[in-house]
């Protein structure tokens, strides 16, 4: 159970922008009082609005309900409707008395903390952990967890390590901010939040005031917090990016801006979990991980990144037309790597190929061709529908210099020469827009669209 891991590491301290949660807290209080009996063994759907009680739900109810169903806040009705079906929801929990949830399900609001009885807290059960995939389009798929393969990738601290301080740009109800906040609870570290409507200025000055050590987002994060004047408030030791590929521009840039931090990108999905980290600051990963290495198995099979190990999840829930691992217990990652002699590069996702006159073209292979120009800060590539080629490929671009207006027409033709240099002529942009900023979804990951 995640609270008794807890009392093993008193240190843990979540600390979110209007409220904090300790490790004493966890130990002694509860925000369900009397509720315990009415969650035993039941499917519960955590869907509070502030990441501190969505932790604190998780917290109080792994090993008490028989599955959890970790909500994302942003999502529609729609979407909370298939989540509830899927996972045969009985109870929902939640901080919002005024949000709607849909069907006669008991809610459950989380209230002001009160002593723990521990005399009337059921017997411990394996949950089950239930987390949506972040696609964008049609019903979400909720992927079966256990809290053994969510810690598989985390290591207990040695007892003379002292404890970083964490923040993250994720949310924890996403996978890549739920292995944050596990981090935090399995090292007792002290683990800074936000929440989706506080001010990107506002979260930098919380973590300067922390003191944070350590931080982790997707390079759409990275690339965002690097655009802000504020950035150079935090001085972090590590920094981790995980999510989307992690191109040589964003390395570079974190280099340039954090230049005593260690910087490591690794590669984890919310189902295939954790694979590995690349720890050498280069673009993809060494073809020595393809095989079997520390337990886990990696190969390519037409093009795409194939997982085996004990972190991947089990099953998708409720959706019996979807299998989730291979007869050989490999998960298809559906994303497409290219082996080049002692390396292996990421090219893009199976389901972002653009379709131009029969060629594909992978729009994250020209984005870090465009992010490589000195003056770009990020880009996003599309497809635009085109009645003779079927598509065309357009760019979306982020100047470093938000303010930067003089020369547009001929630094648009510098990145367009740039392109033509090194890309194959079918995969050069027809048109390159200059625009102040780029869309990030609450998954951290750059939103993308068909023009």
């Amino acid at each position: 159970m995640l609270r008794e891991l807890i009392a093993t590491r008193p240190g843990l301290r979540l600390s979110g922008p209007g409220a904090d949660l300790t490790a004493i807290d966890v130990g002694t209080t509860t925000v369900f009082p009397a509720a315990a009996s009415n969650f035993a063994g039941k499917s519960i759907l955590i869907g509070s609005q502030t990441q501190i009680n969505s932790a604190r739900a998780l917290i109080e109810l792994d090993g008490i309900a028989a599955r959890l169903v970790v909500c994302p806040p942003d999502f529609t009705p729609e979407r909370l409707a298939s989540v509830i079906e899927q996972a045969q929801v009985d109870v929902v929990v939640s901080d919002t008395p005024q949000k709607v949830f849909g069907g006669a399900r008991p809610i459950y609001l989380c209230q002001d903390a009160v002593p723990l009885d521990n005399a009337r807290k059921p017997g411990p059960l394996r949950s089950q952990w239930l987390l949506p995939t972040s696609g964008t389009t049609g019903p979400p798929k909720l992927v079966a967890h256990t809290l053994s393969s969510l810690l598989g990738a985390i290591s207990q601290p040695l007892a003379q390590e002292s404890s970083p301080v964490w923040a993250t740009f994720y949310d924890i109800r996403r996978y890549g901010g739920l292995q944050i906040f596990l981090r935090a609870c399995v090292t007792g570290a002290t683990l800074v939040l936000s929440d989706a409507d506080e001010a990107l200025d506002h979260h930098i000055d919380r973590c300067r005031l922390a003191g944070v050590t350590h931080i982790s987002g997707t390079p759409s994060h990275w690339r965002r917090h690097l655009m802000n004047p504020n950035f150079g408030l935090i001085n972090p030791d590590y920094i981790r990016l995980s999510g989307e590929i992690a191109d040589r521009p964003i390395l570079s840039a974190l280099r340039g801006a954090y230049p005593r931090a260690r910087i490591v990108h690794a590669y984890a999905s919310t189902e295939a979990g954790v694979g590995f980290e690349v720890v050498d600051e280069q673009e993809g990963f060494p073809a020595s991980f393809l095989g079997a290495r520390d337990g886990i198995e990696l190969r390519l099979r037409d093009g795409s990144l194939h997982i085996r190990s004990s972190r991947t999840a089990s099953a998708y829930v409720g959706r019996d037309d979807l299998k989730l691992r291979d007869d050989d217990g490999f998960v298809d990652t559906d994303d497409l790597v290219e082996q080049r002699g002692e390396r292996c590069y990421f090219k893009g996702r199976r389901t972002g190929v653009i379709n131009v006159g029969g060629l594909k073209v992978h729009p994250e292979e020209v984005e870090q061709v465009i992010n490589s120009h000195d003056h770009v800060r990020m880009s996003r590539v599309s497809g635009k529908r085109n009645p003779i080629v079927g598509d065309i490929i357009v760019a979306d671009v982020v100047l470093r210099d938000s303010n930067e207006t003089s020369g547009g027409e001929s630094l648009k033709q510098e990145i367009m020469d740039l392109c033509r240099a090194r890309l194959a002529r079918h995969m050069v942009p027809v048109t390159i827009r200059f625009t102040p900023a780029l869309d990030v979804l609450a998954s951290g990951k750059l939103a993308r669209h068909h023009a």
